[in-house]
């Protein structure tokens, strides 16, 4: 397997990002070396967080969230996955499935040693990081996740597989403006599972996937107030000349900077067309992740923004999946509720954790 490796120079100038890192080196069944990153931040004799980031961001998600955990006495484990932030990046995309992204990060536990954990994950943090809870189990004592899951579709009805195997491979082209309209709309469709499609589809389409608009979008205003400014920024990828664009926020350069030139993309590009939508190669690991939860007694709070449409459909499916979850109350702020609702996401968890 052929493995890249970010450069630290690129990371030298994020803004609020002082954390020093820790390095981890796994090694992945064919005998590669895989170094995955994360910060541990906070008190040591403090009970553990462990925050896992999903898609296509890495622990910077967290940067706003940390100062008031570790306030609160919280220590704070936050690792980027394999493909994301400081971790290495394995080139190809037969690399990337769900299962290798579970065994890399079960890895990294194991070789941590990590215990007394208290659990939260977003987006593919949650994907990963719930399978890890019920393949370790005596490793956590509580779990929490929000705008996530553990996709379990067996009866997907054969039209609907039909027209997203269809959808994926086709030529059709997908502009930004398209899949986020699209999926803008996906707690709306009669199957999820077809409106997913035009995130899958774009994101490995896009060679050069533009990851800092993708989160500027959910994160910042500007591109959503002035989509002008989005095709223009766009255009500017298109030839390279990102980095010049009038509208490079900090944040965006933040997202970039993990992937100094489009090769490194590969794990953004093709982690969304591993998510479960319809039946796959996951479906039996699925099914017993969820027979665990179904009996689990450890705690387990669920917490969802309420306006996230790629999710929003997920909250009903979690509560049922663990008969001993409870609902936190809704807090907006969109898919990243990470960034957007820093504070009130924060005093959330610090409750969970203390209670």
């Amino acid at each position: 397997m052929k493995v890249l490796r970010t450069p630290d120079s690129c990371f030298a100038k994020i803004k609020d990002y002082p954390f020093e890192p820790v390095y981890t080196n796994i090694i992945a069944k064919d005998g590669s070396v895989i170094r995955i990153h994360h910060i541990d931040e906070g008190p040591k004799d403090g009970p553990i967080l462990l925050a896992m980031h999903g898609q296509p961001v890495w622990s910077y998600l967290y940067s706003r969230m940390i100062p008031i955990l570790t306030e609160a006495g919280i220590r704070v484990i936050a690792p980027d996955l394999v493909g994301y932030g400081k971790s290495d990046k394995p080139a190809a995309r037969e690399d990337y499935s769900y299962q290798n992204q579970v065994d890399w990060m079960g890895e990294w536990l194991k070789k941590n040693n990590f215990q007394n954990l208290t659990f939260f994950g977003q987006d593919w943090g949650g994907l990963i990081g719930l399978r890890m809870v019920a393949a370790d189990p005596n490793r956590f004592v509580k779990i929490a996740m929000g705008n996530t899951g553990l996709p379990y579709n067996p009866n997907a009805p054969q039209e609907v597989i039909d027209e997203v195997n269809e959808f994926r491979a086709s030529n059709k082209k997908i502009s930004f403006f398209e899949m986020s309209k699209t999926v803008s709309k996906m707690d709306k469709s009669k199957h999820m599972a077809t409106k997913f499609m035009y995130w899958q589809k774009f994101t490995w389409d896009s060679k050069n996937l533009p990851i800092g608009l993708i989160n500027s979008w959910q994160m910042e205003s500007q591109f959503r107030k002035s989509p002008v400014k989005a095709f223009i920024h766009i255009l500017l990828q298109g030839i390279g000349l990102e980095k010049i664009s009038p509208f490079y926020t900090d944040l965006m350069k933040a997202y970039e900077a993990p992937f100094p030139d489009p090769s490194y993309k590969m794990g953004p590009r093709a982690m969304p067309s591993q998510v479960p939508m319809i039946p796959d190669q996951s479906l039996d690991a699925q099914r017993k992740a969820r027979e665990f939860f179904k009996t689990s007694d450890k705690p387990f709070l669920a917490v969802f923004a309420g306006n996230d449409p790629v999710t929003n459909g997920a909250e009903k499916d979690v509560l049922k999946m663990a008969p001993n979850a409870k609902s936190a109350p809704h807090i907006g702020g969109g898919h990243f509720f990470q960034w957007t609702k820093a504070e009130p996401l924060s005093k959330i968890l610090i409750d969970f954790i203390k209670e």
